[in-house]
């Protein structure tokens, strides 16, 4: 789970969801050290399948952003669905489309 910025309430929001996940039985990491490519390229390096992003939208609406280790596709998730959408993508029921809404880059 990554806060974009450590400031402005993205970390709380993102200690949050990782908690969450944590009493889910998720095993999770927790890292806004350095910059946001610093830490996807960390997670590619010791395999994490998957990224979770905290951004400003997230402060919004409450949804998160899931990068897949990888294709690099992201998706955009309510929170309120994530362990259920999470635990159907590890147990290979739902494609990692399926997950969210599909982020298109931005140019």
């Amino acid at each position: 789970v990554f806060p974009l910025v450590r400031k402005n309430g993205l970390p709380e929001f993102a200690t949050q969801v990782h908690r969450r996940l944590i009493d889910e039985d998720f095993i999770v990491k927790y890292d806004e050290s350095g910059s946001i490519g610093r830490r996807y390229a960390r997670a590619d390096e010791i395999g994490v399948p998957l990224c979770i992003t905290v951004d400003y939208q997230s402060l919004e609406d409450e949804t998160v952003t899931l990068r897949d280790l990888y294709t690099w596709k992201q998706v955009r998730t309510k929170t309120s669905d994530l362990s259920n959408r999470l635990r159907e993508y590890f147990r290979g029921k739902i494609e990692f489309n399926a997950l969210g809404t599909a982020v298109t880059p931005n140019k």
